[in-house]
C-alpha cells in the first residue's frame, strides 16, 4: 500500500489529540507528522493557577514524550505558509507535502492590536495571564499590590476560554485576600460583551455576575476599548469614557495564526469548518480548536475552549481516515462540552451542556464546590500524565 502523508500543525490540545486518534484508524504505511513551533505547551487552566501562585511553570509544562506520540514523527519548526493548491506546508525546517492536513495552530496573542497596551505591559502597569511568563509576572504584580484599582479588561472578541477573564478577576481577589490587601483594592471588569459567557445563555451570565458581586467585583458590560493611555493609566473606550487604573489585567486581543490567515480561508482569517466533521472547503484540509470557526444555529460562534478541541479530534481523525479510503466511524462532533469557573478559595463551578441544540446552547451551571476544583485539578493531572508521564500536581 502506498504511503500517505498526514500533517498535523500545532501541538496543543487539538493537535496532540488528533495525532493519538489518527493512530487508531490509519495503517502503519501512512506517515503522521506533527509540526509544532516549540515542542511544549501549557493548559489554559494551569495559566490561571500560575497567576494565582498555585503552580510553577516547570511542573505544568507539557512536553510530549517520544513514547506518548506513538509512531508519529515530531518536527519542531515554525509554520510560515500554507499552499492548499499545491498541498504543501512551508516551515522553517523546509516544505512538507500532505495528502491530508489538520490545522490546530490555535489563536495568537496580539497585544499590539490594542493601541497603548504594549507600552503599559512594558512599564508594568498592565499584565495578562495568557502565556506562562506573563502569568508569572501578573502574580508578582498582584502580590505586591497594597491599594488602588485593578481593571480587568476584555478589549475584543473572540478570545480563548469564555470564563477566563472572570476567573482571572476572582482569582486576583483571592490572592489579594491572602496578602491582606483586598479591602484596599477595587476590582472592576469591563467587556464589550452584554453578559459574561454570552453563548452559554442568560442564566449562566447571571450566575457569573452574582459570583462577581459576592466578591465585590464590579461588572461593566457593553464597553468597547479604543486604546490604553499608558502615561495616564487609563483605558479609553469608544464612547469617550476614560477609566483609570493602577493595574490593568487585560485579555490580549486574539488573532488567527499568520500562516492560517494568509491562506485566505475567510476575511477574518479564522477557518470556517463543518460543525460536525470539522472539514474545510479546501480539499484535504480539516481544522479544529481555536483556529477553527464554527457558527452555531443561533448565529453565535462556538467558544474557543480546549474541551471542544479534544472532542473534535475524534471526528477529524475519522474524517481523515475515511477520506484516505480506510475503515473508520462516520465523523460526528456532537457539540457537547463543559467549562469550569474558578471562584477562588479552591472552589469552582461547572457549566456543561449541548452547544449544538437546535434552539441554542443548553448549558447548566452547577453550584460551586471544592469537589469541582479537585475535578479540574484531575483534568490537569491526567493531561500531564498522558503526554509527559507526570503524576498529580501537588496542591499548594
Amino acid at each position: 500500500m502506498a504511503q500517505r502523508d498526514i500533517v498535523v500543525l500545532g501541538g496543543g490540545f487539538g493537535g496532540l489529540s488528533t495525532v493519538r486518534e489518527l493512530q487508531r484508524h490509519l495503517p502503519e504505511s501512512d506517515r503522521i507528522t506533527l509540526i509544532d513551533r516549540t515542542g511544549s505547551q501549557f493548559q489554559g487552566l494551569s495559566l490561571l493557577w500560575l497567576m494565582r501562585g498555585w503552580r510553577d511553570p516547570e511542573e505544568v509544562r507539557v512536553v510530549p514524550a517520544r513514547q506518548a506520540l506513538g509512531r508519529a514523527r515530531r518536527v519542531t519548526a515554525q509554520v510560515t505558509a500554507l499552499d492548499p493548491a499545491g498541498r504543501t506546508v512551508r516551515t522553517s525546517a523546509g516544505e512538507f507535502r500532505y495528502d491530508a492536513l489538520v490545522l490546530a495552530l490555535g489563536a495568537r496573542n496580539d497585544t499590539a492590536a490594542l493601541p497603548g497596551l504594549d507600552r503599559a505591559l512594558a512599564d508594568g502597569s498592565a499584565v495578562h495571564h495568557y502565556s506562562p511568563d506573563a502569568a508569572v509576572r501578573a502574580h508578582a504584580r498582584l502580590r505586591a499590590m497594597r491599594s488602588g484599582k485593578i481593571v480587568v479588561l476584555v478589549p475584543s472578541l473572540p478570545y480563548r476560554c469564555p470564563a477566563a477573564p472572570y476567573e482571572g478577576a476572582m482569582l486576583a481577589a483571592c490572592l489579594l485576600d491572602e496578602t491582606g490587601a483586598r479591602d484596599g483594592v477595587a476590582l472592576d471588569v469591563y467587556t464589550p460583551e452584554p453578559q459574561p459567557m454570552p453563548v452559554a445563555g442568560p442564566a449562566v451570565g447571571r450566575a457569573v455576575v452574582s459570583a462577581l458581586e459576592e466578591r465585590k467585583i464590579g461588572f461593566h458590560p457593553g464597553h468597547q476599548a479604543e486604546r490604553v493611555d499608558a502615561a495616564a493609566r487609563e483605558v479609553v473606550f469608544t464612547d469617550g469614557t476614560r477609566v483609570p487604573f493602577d493595574l490593568l489585567l487585560a485579555v490580549p486581543p486574539h488573532r488567527p495564526p499568520e500562516p492560517v490567515a494568509g491562506a485566505g480561508f475567510s476575511p477574518a482569517g479564522w477557518v470556517p469548518v463543518d460543525a460536525h466533521t470539522l472539514r474545510t472547503a479546501a480539499d484535504g484540509i480539516w481544522a479544529l480548536g481555536d483556529n477553527a470557526a464554527i457558527t452555531l444555529l443561533n448565529g453565535k460562534p462556538l467558544p474557543k475552549a480546549a474541551v471542544f478541541a479534544r472532542g473534535q479530534a475524534e471526528a477529524v481523525a475519522s474524517g481523515v481516515a475515511r477520506a484516505l479510503g480506510h475503515d473508520a466511524p462516520e465523523p460526528h462532533f456532537t457539540g457537547h462540552g463543559h467549562c469550569y469557573l474558578e471562584l477562588g478559595g479552591r472552589r469552582a463551578a461547572k457549566g456543561e451542556g449541548d452547544f449544538y441544540h437546535r434552539d441554542g446552547p443548553r448549558v447548566v451551571m452547577s453550584e460551586p464546590s471544592e469537589a469541582l476544583h479537585r475535578e479540574k485539578e484531575r483534568e490537569e493531572a491526567d493531561w500531564l500524565a498522558q503526554w509527559s508521564g507526570g503524576g498529580p500536581v501537588p496542591a499548594r
